[in-house]
């Protein structure tokens, strides 16, 4: 039986027991008339009505099973699809817009996070490595409602010994470790309260340039950082590079390798077993490689084939395991890559995953992945009692894998981040 809920009842409940006292004279924000995948195994809802307060979901169900109360904001959503808020497990910031983060002018870099983050629907995303002053800058000024963005987490990188990347600036003093116990030191440090940060990241192969030769961290040392950070709950994600690079990040037990690698023409039957047992998690990154030959000036043919390697590396990741495709992290490495469109990456992920698959890789895998050690109570779906992070499409994904790419509405803790129609 339908049962018609009151709005004093739920927002009471909401008050009590989901919102925290700051978020608790949140205006109500309605979203009407929408078609909701609640999560991508789950088949869609119809004239759905999803009411949030404080933060949360606190009622959902079709047309007049809702009370819509006074003084809320309404969004009719007609003909569009709503489904959780998106993660990207893959950024960075370090672009010139981010440059002098604490004086930088609040409508420059809001008009930037949209371009780069917002628009694309990521309501939490992972910092792989960027300056952590500027990061923690900008975390501030999200958390303090000066600046819309999404929720970041970090991941303080680590670099194997002399193995500053070739892509970054000679005078930056990056963190290296030749030893179990340097990387160990690194990881308590980031990992500290003083440090803030939620993760490792650790360069188990460092690009030094076209022609040279990569260099790598060993596997004791990488696993100084690793038992640190599993100690503490904590993920570790590894820039591979290569075959070395993997077998290093497999060997220490990384939980996320934050690339493909077309540089080899494939993966090994051995890794492939490796990712398996130990549920290793990837971020596949394939327009990173587009970017790659782009700049290189490749020819197009070997642009394509360079690309279809990936594509072919997370057909194989996929295959090896009954849960590979629930291991799959949506991640762009954007930040460092200046496409910020996701279109691409999502028809070239999908080349190989269903569209139920690519919207878990943005939704549930990277919820089920990282929710115990961020401590995030309930995230990845359409639900009562979760997090208001939502995304309203324009078109469904169900029809086209690249409609998850057409945000009209993207709504972090119950409050519109970004719209298309402002």
């Amino acid at each position: 039986m339908k049962q018609r809920n009151t709005f004093a009842a739920l927002a009471a409940f909401a008050v009590a027991v989901l919102v925290p006292a700051a978020r608790a004279q949140q205006q109500p924000l309605v979203l009407k008339n929408a078609t909701v995948i609640a999560a991508p195994d789950r088949p869609a809802l119809h004239d759905q009505t999803i009411l949030m307060l404080g933060g949360n979901i606190i009622a959902m169900g079709e047309g007049a099973e809702v009370n819509v109360p006074d003084g809320s904001t309404v969004l009719d959503c007609t003909g569009m699809t709503v489904v959780s808020g998106y993660w990207n497990s893959h950024v960075h910031f370090t672009e010139p817009a981010w440059d002098n983060a604490e004086h930088g002018s609040l409508v420059a870099q809001e008009e930037h996070m949209q371009q780069m983050l917002t628009r694309w629907g990521f309501v939490r995303v992972w910092d792989l490595a960027s300056e952590p002053s500027t990061t923690k800058t900008i975390q501030l000024r999200i958390l303090n409602g000066e600046l819309a963005g999404p929720e970041i987490f970090r991941a303080g990188p680590i670099y194997p010994q002399n193995g500053h990347p070739w892509y970054l600036p000679a005078s930056a003093h990056l963190p290296e470790a030749g030893t179990n116990r340097e990387a160990a030191t690194w990881a308590k440090r980031f990992l500290s309260k003083d440090g803030g940060d939620n993760g490792v990241k650790l360069f188990t192969g460092s690009y030094q340039g076209p022609g040279k030769a990569v260099i790598h961290m060993d596997t004791a040392t990488a696993m100084g950082a690793v038992n640190v950070a599993h100690d503490k709950g904590k993920p570790v994600f590894a820039h591979p590079q290569d075959w070395e690079g993997t077998d290093v990040a497999l060997k220490a037990g990384v939980d996320v390798l934050a690339h493909t690698i077309p540089t080899e023409p494939g993966w090994t039957m051995s890794e492939l077993a490796m990712m398996k047992a130990q549920k290793t998690a990837i971020t596949p990154t394939l327009t990173l490689w587009h970017t790659v030959m782009a700049e290189e000036k490749a020819p197009q043919a070997v642009e394509d084939n360079f690309i279809q390697r990936g594509v072919d590396e997370l057909k194989a990741f996929i295959a090896a395991s009954p849960d590979g495709a629930s291991r799959v992290l949506f991640g762009t490495d954007v930040g460092f890559m200046h496409e910020y469109d996701t279109t691409r990456e999502l028809q070239l992920m999908g080349r190989v995953m269903t569209w139920q698959q690519v919207l878990a890789s943005l939704t549930t895998n990277p919820c089920d992945e990282f929710k115990q050690a961020l401590k995030i109570a309930k995230c990845g779906r359409v639900e009562v009692g979760t997090e208001a992070d939502l995304v309203v499409l324009t078109a469904s994904p169900a029809k086209d894998v690249a409609n998850l790419a057409k945000v009209a509405y993207t709504i972090r803790d119950g409050r519109v981040i970004y719209s298309a129609r402002r």
